[in-house]
C-alpha cells in the first residue's frame, strides 16, 4: 500500500498551497488566493534549492518555506514568518497524530510506502513525525530524480516492497499526480479529498475517502 505524503497524511486532502494560504491571511496577509498560489509554488521550488535541504526535518522545512514564501509575497514583509510557520506546522502534527494509529493497525497488514514529491527530506521528516519506522519503501521525488506521476517513482517503491502494481493501492490527495498515475500502471486508487470538493471530470479512483481512517472502511 503506497502514501502520498504532503496533503495525505499531514491533512486529510487538503494541499498545502491552501493551508499555507489560512495561516497567511490569519497573519494578516491580503492577497487573493489566485495571486498566492504561484508565489507558493515558487516558494516550493526555492525550498528544493536551499543548501542542505537534505538534511531538514519537518518544523525546518516549514519554517523555510514560510521565510521563502514571504520574501516572494508583496505584503510579505508586514507578516511575521513564525506564525505563519506555526500554524501550519501544528495542524499538520495534529492531523499526523490522529492519523497515527490507523497507519499502525494498516502497517501490522500490509507492506506500506511513500511516494512523494518531496525535496530529497522525506525521510528526515518522517523521523522527525514518528512516522518512518512503518514504512518499508519510501521513494522521494527529490532522491530518485522523478516525480508522479511520472511512473518509474512508483515502480521504484513497488519494486522496494517486491510487489507488482496489480496487488497494490496507492492513496493521495493529487488527482493527476497520485491517482492518474497510479491507475496507468494498474494500480487501486483511493483519493483522500475533502467532501465538498467536485470530482474532475475522468477519475479514475477505485474509492474516494474524506478521512484517512476511512480507509480501514474501503479495505475492508
Amino acid at each position: 500500500m503506497l502514501f502520498d505524503f504532503g496533503g495525505t497524511l499531514d491533512a486529510d486532502g487538503v494541499h498545502w498551497s491552501p493551508r499555507y494560504y489560512a495561516a497567511y491571511r490569519d497573519a494578516g496577509g491580503a492577497l487573493e488566493f489566485a495571486a498566492f498560489d504561484p508565489l507558493f509554488r515558487a516558494s516550493d521550488e526555492a525550498v528544493g534549492r536551499l543548501p542542505g535541504v537534505t538534511a531538514l526535518g519537518f518544523r525546518a522545512t516549514v519554517d523555510a518555506q514560510a521565510r521563502l514564501l514571504l520574501a516572494l509575497l508583496p505584503d510579505g514583509d508586514g507578516i511575521d514568518p513564525r506564525a505563519v510557520a506555526e500554524r501550519f506546522h501544528g495542524d499538520a502534527v495534529a492531523t499526523v497524530r490522529r492519523n497515527l494509529p490507523v497507519l499502525e493497525r494498516l502497517a501490522r497488514r500490509y507492506r506500506l510506502g511513500l511516494v512523494s514529491n518531496f525535496t530529497g527530506n522525506l525521510k528526515p521528516c518522517l523521523d522527525e513525525l514518528g512516522l518512518a519506522r512503518l514504512f518499508a519503501a519510501v521513494s522521494d521525488s527529490g532522491v530518485v530524480g522523478w516525480a508522479k506521476p511520472d511512473r518509474r517513482i512508483f515502480e521504484h517503491a513497488l519494486t522496494a516492497l517486491a510487489v507488482p502494481a496489480n496487488r497494490a493501492w496507492m492513496v493521495g490527495d493529487n488527482v493527476e499526480a497520485d491517482i492518474g498515475g497510479a491507475a496507468a500502471l494498474g494500480m487501486r486508487t483511493c483519493w483522500i479529498a475533502p467532501p465538498e470538493r467536485a470530482a474532475p471530470a475522468g477519475l479514475v479512483a477505485t474509492a474516494r475517502i474524506s478521512r484517512l481512517a476511512d480507509l480501514e472502511r474501503v479495505l475492508a
